[in-house]
C-alpha cells in the first residue's frame, strides 16, 4: 500500500542550482524471503522518473564516494531494526535531499557511475530492455528526423546522433535540447518538459502516456543575443531559423505589421541570416510561451499568458471585465520563487504518473521598494522554473565574460571553485531550495495524497 506523502521540509543550499527531484510517495513491497521493503517513487520535474529501493541508492552512493570522495552530500544511515513512521518519513526526506544535492556538481552529472545507474533504474522501472530502436525527433517546421538509437541512449547521446545526421557542429550542442512536446490538432503545441541530459528519450516518450506527445528539438537558451554564437554553423542557423518561423506562426513572437512584411519578404528569399537579425527586434523573439493559465494579480482568478525570456517574465493578463493588461517582471528584481503542487495519485501504474494537478509557481518581486509575492497557477510550473534558472545561469555566464576576476564558468575538475563563486552573488540572489508543508490548505482524501512545496529561491 502506498504511504501518503503529507508534508515535509528539507534544508537548503546556497551553493548551486538543484534539480527538481522529489520523492512524494513510497510503497511497501514483499520480498522473496517473506519480508517487506520500501520502494521509493522518484519524480523529476513533476514526472515519474524511476522507482528504487534504499539498498540500490546505498550501493550507488558507495560507488560515487569511491570516485568523488567526501564532496558528496550525506547519505541517510542504515537501520537494522524496524523503522517507525517518523523514521521512515525522515529517511524519505533525506533521500530526497540527497538526490537534489548530488546533482549540483556538474562533474558528477557527467560521470559514468552517475549516468549508468540512472539509465539502469529508468529502464527497470518501466520494464524496457536495451535494444535497437528508431526514435522520431521533430523539428520546428513539423518534419521529423528518424534517429537510430538504443533504448538506453541518453539525451546527450541522442543529440549527438541527430547532430551528425543534420550536420550540426558538436560544439554547439549545448545550445539545443530535447523536449517533450504535445501537439494539438488545431496546430498549437505545448512544451511539457525539458529533458535532462541523463534522461532516456525513448523511455521518457513511452512513459508520458500523453496523447500526441513527441520528442522535439529546440534551442535551449533564453537570451536572444546568443543567436550570434551559432551563425557560423549552417545547420544551427537553419534550426533557429525554423524555430523563429514557427514562433511567429504560433504567435509566440509578435512582430509589428511592418516587421511581418519584411520578414515574409526575407523568408521568400530564404535569407536566413537577415531574417534572424530582424527577428532580434521582434517582441518576445526567443521566448518560451506557456499555455494559458491563471494568476492572482492584480486580483485572484485572472487569466494570463506568460512569455519567458531575455531576463523577464512577460504576462498578458485578462481582467474580470475582459480588459487586458500587460505586465513585465524583470528577473533582476526577482528575489526567489517556489513551485508548489497539491494533488492525488490515483493509479501509480497507470496514466496518473505526473504531479501536475493544481501546480503553482509563486515568486517574490521587488515593487515600489517592497517585496511582494505573485502567484501563477500553471501545469507547466516546473518548466517555468527551469526557464527562470536558465536565465539566471545565462546571466552568470555573461557576467563571467565581462568580469572574469569575479565569476568564472565551471570547468572540469573545478566544481568547488564554481560553488564558491556562485555564492558570491548570494547578496543579490540567494540560491535556496527546499520543501515545505501546506497541511492547512488541503483536506486529506482517502486516496494517496501528494503535498509538497519545492522552493527555488534566487537560483
Amino acid at each position: 500500500m502506498e504511504e501518503p506523502r503529507l508534508a515535509h521540509r528539507a534544508s537548503a543550499t546556497t551553493r548551486a542550482m538543484k534539480m527538481h527531484f522529489c520523492i512524494p510517495v513510497s510503497q511497501q513491497q514483499p520480498d522473496a524471503l517473506g519480508g517487506r521493503y520500501t520502494l521509493y517513487s522518484v519524480y523529476l520535474d513533476g514526472f515519474l522518473f524511476c522507482r528504487v529501493r534504499y539498498s540500490q541508492l546505498h550501493r550507488w552512493n558507495g560507488q560515487l564516494r569511491r570516485v568523488f570522495g567526501n564532496c558528496l552530500p550525506p547519505f541517510p544511515p542504515k537501520y537494522y531494526l524496524a523503522m517507525t513512521t517518523s523514521m521512515a518519513d525522515e529517511r524519505r526526506d533525506q533521500l530526497e535531499q540527497y538526490l537534489q544535492n548530488v546533482t549540483v556538481d556538474p562533474n558528477m552529472l557527467r560521470s559514468d557511475v552517475f549516468v549508468d545507474f540512472l539509465k539502469r533504474v529508468q529502464l527497470d522501472t518501466f520494464g524496457i530492455t536495451t535494444k535497437k530502436a528508431s526514435l522520431d525527433i521533430f523539428l520546428p517546421d513539423g518534419r521529423s528526423i528518424q534517429a537510430e538509437i538504443l533504448t538506453s541512449d541518453t539525451v546527450e547521446r541522442v543529440l549527438e546522433v541527430v547532430s551528425h545526421k543534420i550536420g550540426l557542429c558538436r560544439e554547439l550542442l549545448g545550445y539545443f535540447g530535447l523536449f517533450l512536446i504535445r501537439f494539438y490538432k488545431e496546430g498549437k503545441l505545448s512544451v511539457m518538459k525539458k529533458l535532462a541530459d541523463f534522461e532516456l528519450p525513448y523511455v521518457s516518450l513511452q512513459r508520458s502516456e500523453v496523447e500526441n506527445c513527441k520528442v522535439g528539438l529546440r534551442k535551449w537558451y533564453l537570451d536572444p543575443s546568443l543567436d550570434s554564437m551559432l551563425m557560423d554553423c549552417r545547420a544551427a542557423v537553419k534550426l533557429i531559423y525554423l524555430q523563429a518561423i514557427q514562433d511567429i506562426e504560433k504567435e509566440w513572437a509578435k512582430p509589428t505589421q511592418l516587421q511581418r512584411q519584411k520578414l515574409e519578404a526575407l523568408q521568400k528569399e530564404d535569407n536566413q541570416t537577415k531574417f534572424l537579425e530582424l527577428s532580434q527586434e521582434v517582441q518576445h523573439y526567443g521566448y518560451m510561451q506557456l499555455d494559458p493559465c491563471t494568476c492572482d494579480y492584480p486580483e485572484p482568478g485572472c487569466g494570463a499568458i506568460l512569455s519567458v525570456g531575455n531576463n523577464e517574465i512577460s504576462c498578458s493578463i485578462t481582467l474580470p471585465d475582459n480588459q487586458t493588461q500587460d505586465i513585465i517582471f524583470q528577473m533582476n528584481r526577482v528575489k526567489c520563487w517556489q513551485v508548489t503542487f497539491l494533488g492525488t495519485l490515483l493509479d501509480m501504474d497507470g496514466p496518473q504518473r505526473t504531479l501536475n494537478q493544481n501546480l503553482e509557481l509563486k515568486f517574490q518581486y521587488s515593487e515600489d521598494s517592497r517585496w511582494q509575492w505573485f502567484v501563477i497557477y500553471t501545469k507547466q510550473a516546473f518548466l517555468l522554473s527551469s526557464c527562470l534558472k536558465k536565465m539566471i545561469s545565462e546571466k552568470m555566464v555573461k557576467q563571467a565574460a565581462e568580469n572574469p576576476e569575479m565569476i568564472e564558468v565551471p570547468e572540469q575538475g573545478k566544481s568547488k571553485k564554481y560553488h564558491i563563486q556562485q555564492s558570491q552573488q548570494s547578496q543579490a540572489q540567494k540560491d535556496y531550495s527546499s520543501f515545505q508543508p501546506r497541511k492547512s490548505k488541503v483536506k486529506i482524501a482517502e486516496v494517496d495524497c501528494v503535498l509538497e512545496n519545492i522552493k527555488e529561491e534566487g537560483l
